[in-house]
């Protein structure tokens, strides 16, 4: 029997294991069975009585097992018995699908295939009801009906559009959609036989609005493809389509716009008829439209511009020429006279970008009148009101004549540039315009034709270079730059060389950079010698020194390490040439004689020079400090050269303008290469005066720190301090007792201290020391509180004790290390412990001194220590406030130090201590954060904690605002100069309280509310005129601290939300009744009014306001009774606010 006979004879029900076999033979790549060699090698009608023995055969396995029950029979297993097994049915469906789809590809014409069509369509109604699991058999399903719909056969539309839905939906779903995106797209004619208006095809059709939601379907090529294809699909789609990608907009990338744009594009040139009309009208107009008429700050401007700047570089089609002119005829014209400055600027950037706007199909003489009327419109556009026009128009100038200068008249081109160089560039109105003609300038020069009249008329524009805006001036430079780089002109024809030094000596980075960049090769021409390079060096600062210092900080980034390396060895040279001494130079000068010819009379004794080449080898130095620690071969021949010679150097330039560089010089090197110096350097420290300048020491300490000796400075402070103290007993002066006996300089040690920990480099030096220095240093700062208590209590002042100034300082440098060693601890709390113990000092012996005296004789003694005491209060509580700025203060240190507070404001004059209170309650609330309750409400004693510390803030803010109200009352002008010191902290304050939601916190704008009423309902009970019931109108014309409090609260719209909810909320719970509450409340309302804030809330006060106001009416009003004007006046003012 031959192998079709036997493959004819297996398919049916009673042999569909020998049927199996075969199936598994031809999967099976070793052997030499073949489905498709079977089927076409069988006759016509062998083929057909197979399709119907297979039918039959897929007919019967799907009777006993259909695929709805297949998952379940297999999830069940064993529980259920049923008629046939699923993988058995699976494997039957896959092998009858797989000889359906080797038929198809043999199927000749006039073939009958009724029997074929039924498989399929079994088959068919199996994929639509295959569950997703199935995938291998769903795909073989999937290509047959796939394969149906390309063959053409009959009821193709039915199995295409099924095909075509799967393939769609898995394009969605597969994390590597490209092979279903191809296949969507070579199915795409399927879409033909759908009806859109049709409900059976509106799962299909959005599905394919999905598309455009689909980032691949939009960057890949069949997915573009099939994209451009949508619009040509049904006419009504295609504002579905735009609709579409105009709500997806905001979110595309730039990259994303661009693929999109193609596809527009690509779907417009395709057009014709009523699809061509519809793209247009419906999308590119709309588009033009939106980019004329949208605000700037939209999030879709710039992509919607970005859509329409594309058609913009498809100019020089006549087509696209056509339809530019057809679609903006009516929009572009009216907008370029539009009132709204917007649309006239958003207009010109379209005009002047798709210039010229023309119609092709005219003859040439229409369009030179079309082009001549739109080129006057651009110069008209130069002189708008509006500077954004202005500089919007100075683009579109400059993109023309870069790009139509050889099409234009010459005199054309003279008047547009001459209106840019000599009117816009000096528009005194703007910066912006002047900032546009030099940025847009580059775009001209880059058209070579353009350079010849530039070069006359640029030099017009040398003063821009001291524009008092700063992006003016760069701009500038940034033009000169170009004109450099394209040889347009000569850049110091432009701009004097002299005016370029003098602005690079001055001004800021963004602009000495620029210069740099201008002047780098005029100044140090790397292809030159060594020997030009210091030429170029001395002339530079004998030019201008200053812009010499400037001009080698940028150096390093123009050129390699190795070149300035070698720079400052030329330098070296020329300095060793300089040294006037019976030393053998030939020993130190290692240069050849012919620039020691050059460089001496170049220099003599010329110490403005000398000192600028060693500043200038400093700077250098400095910017190759990282490579040359990289490199240790280079660092040591460069500190071995350098090293030799520094003795001389600080013998010769003895003057201080050359120790200070050559002081700086000696820092980048070991102390062992300059050991003359390194060995005085301490000595030199210890025998400073007292009253020693900042540029005296902070150099010395510099180097010492660099040398690894900061633990010798801090001996010499703590020694210092400890010598400086007042020792019982002892009548003779304090000395010393190191090395040289030198009187003990606290103030010079705190000098010393203060600029250790400013500076980032030498603090992270003294705090790597260690403990021990350290803590010594900590507990001899912490000695001086005697000397300040001694201060305090003493009524005179003992001339041999430290000054009170000199122990407040050192107060001060105690808690400020303590912050610092704690900060740098790793663990414990040894130093904020005591923080806390300088804090419990603070209120068992310095706020007693807060009370005031009550004797007279005592008078001179309070007059003293008052201010002394707040001093030293004030100062504890700022290191306490940035120990919490930094998140070290733990639960503890918290509640000492808002105890502290509290102890502090009881004080009688507490008071003054109040500007620094409030940035300690700012911190302590910011610490924990609204968010940290909310997200842990397991945490039940957390948040009672929490809660506690936030009652006590809330209880002392309430305290605060009292003492600012009992001083206003007491001493008006002392309480207001007291408001004004506290406003800043009360807005840090109240900016971290309005987060809050909810008690305690919520108490903040109920303390406020309520001052504000009683001061406002006070000021009312004591009118007796009439005529003295006028509501404010600002927080000028309110009480003294209602004013304060208010112009804070309106600082910030989040905290006038929060007070009109606060006002709302007692109005509603009746707190506020009497008719004097509630026209303070109206006068309130009234001054916020008139700010124009908070609407909204703003106007739900109100109503609130006008459900008691009611209660209080009278029938008729007497001009004589106060309360009846109060009720009238009210009453006019809740109106005003209603807009009724």
């Amino acid at each position: 029997m031959s192998k079709r006979e036997a493959f004819l004879e297996a398919a049916c029900q009673e042999n569909v294991e020998e049927f199996l076999r075969f199936i598994q033979l031809h999967k099976n790549k070793t052997e030499p069975f073949d489905v498709e060699e079977v089927v076409q090698e069988m006759p016509r009608d062998q083929r057909q009585t197979l399709w119907g023995k297979l039918a039959s055969l897929l007919q019967d396995v799907l009777q006993e097992l259909p695929p709805e029950r297949w998952v379940q029979g297999r999830d069940e297993g064993m529980e259920v018995e049923l008629a046939a097994d699923p993988k058995h049915v699976m494997a039957v469906v896959d092998g009858v699908t797989l000889v359906a789809a080797v038929s198809l590809k043999v199927l000749q014409d006039g073939d009958t295939y009724s029997a074929l069509l039924e498989i399929t369509h079994r088959l068919h109604d199996v994929l639509v009801s295959l569950p997703v699991s199935e995938a291998p058999l769903q795909l073989h399903i999937h290509k047959l009906c796939e394969a149906w719909w390309k063959k053409g056969l009959k009821e193709k539309e039915q199995f295409g559009r099924t095909a075509f839905f799967i393939s769609l939906q898995k394009s969605f779903i597969l994390k590597k959609p490209g092979a279903e995106i191809q296949r969507v797209w070579s199915l795409h004619d399927v879409l033909w036989s759908l009806d859109y208006t049709s409900e059976g095809d509106k799962q299909i059709i959005n599905l394919l609005i999905q598309c455009f939601h689909r980032p691949i379907y939009i960057r890949s090529d069949d997915g573009k493809r099939f994209l451009v294809f949508l619009f040509s699909w049904n006419v009504d789609f295609i504002w579905v389509i735009h609709g579409t990608i105009k709500n997806q907009l905001e979110f595309y990338s730039k990259k994303m716009t661009t693929h999109i744009t193609e596809i527009y594009f690509r779907a417009w040139n395709k057009a014709s008829g009523d699809f061509l009309e519809r793209i247009e009208n419906s999308c590119i107009q709309d588009f033009m439209q939106n980019a004329i008429f949208l605000h700037r700050t939209s999030p879709v401007h710039a992509k919607v511009r970005q859509i329409v700047s594309y058609f913009h570089t498809r100019k020089g089609c006549s087509k696209v020429d056509k339809m530019l002119c057809n679609l903006y005829k009516p929009i572009l014209w009216k907008a370029l006279s539009a009132p709204n400055f917007e649309v006239r600027a958003n207009a010109t950037l379209l005009f002047t970008e798709a210039f010229p706007v023309h119609d092709p199909e005219q003859n040439n003489k229409n369009i030179d009148e079309v082009i001549q009327k739109q080129l006057d419109t651009v110069m008209g556009l130069l002189d708008d009101p509006h500077p954004t026009v202005r500089s919007n128009a100075t683009l579109g100038v400059c993109k023309i004549l870069a790009k139509c200068w050889e099409l234009l008249p010459s005199i054309i081109i003279t008047d547009f540039l001459k209106k840019l160089v000599m009117e816009l560039a000096a528009d005194n109105s703007s910066p912006d315009v002047r900032c546009s003609v030099f940025k847009c300038l580059t775009i001209v020069l880059d058209n070579t034709l353009s350079h010849p009249i530039l070069e006359k008329l640029l030099p017009t524009l040398k003063y821009s270079l001291h524009d008092n805006s700063e992006k003016v001036r760069t701009a500038f430079l940034d033009m000169l730059i170009k004109v450099k780089a394209v040889r347009a002109a000569k850049f110091w024809d432009v701009c004097n060389m002299d005016h370029l030094l003098a602005r690079l000596a001055i001004d800021s980075h963004p602009v000495s950079k620029r210069i740099v960049d201008l002047l780098y090769k005029s100044f140090f021409p790397v292809n030159d010698s060594e020997s030009e390079w210091c030429c170029r060096c001395i002339t530079l600062i004998q030019m201008n020194p200053m812009a010499a210092r400037k001009f080698y900080q940028h150096a390093h980034k123009h050129t390699a390490p190795t070149n300035i390396i070698k720079l400052m060895l030329a330098i070296r040279r020329v300095l060793n040439s300089c040294i006037q001494t019976d030393t053998d130079l030939s020993q130190i000068n290692d240069s050849n004689k012919e620039n020691s010819a050059q460089a001496e009379p170049l220099l003599g004794k010329d110490l403005v020079v000398v000192s600028s080449l060693l500043e200038v080898v400093a700077i250098l130095w400095r910017s190759v400090e990282k490579a040359l620690k990289q490199n240790e071969e280079a660092q040591k021949y460069t500190v071995a050269k350098f090293g030799n010679v520094m003795a001389k150097y600080f013998q010769a330039f003895e003057d201080e303008r050359c120790t200070v560089p050559l002081i700086q010089l000696a820092s980048f090197m070991p102390p062992a290469a300059v050991p003359t110096f390194s060995c005085g350097i301490l000595s030199r420290l210890r025998r400073m005066d007292s009253g020693a300048t900042l540029t005296q020491y902070s150099q010395l300490l510099d180097c010492m720190c660099c040398w690894g000796q900061a633990a010798d400075i801090l001996e010499l402070v703590t020694d210092w301090l400890t010598e400086a103290l007042p020792k019982q007993g002892a009548n003779t002066n304090r000395r010393v007792r190191i090395q040289e006996t030198v009187e003990a300089k606290p103030d010079l040690a705190l000098a010393y201290l203060e600029y250790l920990f400013s500076n980032t480099s030498t603090r992270e030096k003294v705090l790597a020391l260690g403990q021990k220095p350290l803590k010594q240093l900590h507990t001899v700062l912490g000695n001086w509180r005697l000397v300040l208590y001694t201060h305090l209590s003493s009524p005179t002042e003992d001339p041999k004790s430290p000054s009170m100034e000199t122990a407040l300082k050192v107060f001060m440098y105690h808690v400020r290390l303590g912050a610092h060693l704690q900060h740098n601890s790793s663990e414990g709390r040894e130093y904020l412990l005591s923080l806390e113990h300088v804090a419990a000092w603070v209120a068992e012996r310095v706020l007693p001194f807060l009370a005031k005296r009550t004797n007279d004789d005592d008078d001179d003694e309070s007059e003293k220590s008052q201010p002394l005491a707040a001093q030293i209060t004030e100062s504890f509580l700022t290191v306490c406030r940035d120990v919490l700025l930094v998140g070290l203060g733990d639960e503890t240190f918290k509640g000492q130090i808002l105890h502290l507070c509290s102890l502090t404001l009881l004080s009688e004059a507490g008071y003054l201590c109040i500007p620094a209170v409030l940035p300690i309650l700012k911190e302590v609330v910011d610490s924990y954060g609204p968010e940290d309750n909310n997200n842990n409400p397991a945490q039940e004693n957390e948040e009672d904690a929490t809660t506690v510390v936030l009652g006590v803030v809330g209880n002392i803010f309430q305290k605060i605002v009292e003492l600012l109200a009992r001083r206003l009352r007491k001493e008006p002008e002392e309480g207001k100069q007291l408001c004004q010191s506290a406003v800043p902290g009360l807005t840090d304050f109240l900016q971290v309280a309005v987060t809050w939601d909810k008690a305690p916190l919520r108490g903040v704008f109920s303390t406020l509310f309520a001052v504000i009423i009683v001061e406002k309902r006070h000021l009312l009970q004591k009118i007796t005129h009439p005529e003295e019931v006028i509501a404010p109108e600002s927080v000028e014309d309110m009480p003294p601290l209602s004013s304060i409090l208010l112009s804070v609260i309106l600082k910030l719209p989040s905290l006038t939300r929060a007070f009109l909810t606060e006002v709302c909320s007692s109005l509603d719970s009746e707190a506020i009744s009497s008719l004097s509450e509630l026209a303070s409340v109206l006068h309130v309302l009234a001054v916020i009014k008139h700010t124009g804030q908070s609407k909204a809330g703003l106007k739900s006060a109100a109503i609130c306001v006008q459900q008691q106001l009611y209660k209080h009416a009278v029938p008729s009003v007497d001009t004589r009774d106060i309360q009846g004007v109060i009720y009238e006046t009210s009453l006019k003012t809740l109106n005003e606010i209603l807009d009724l």
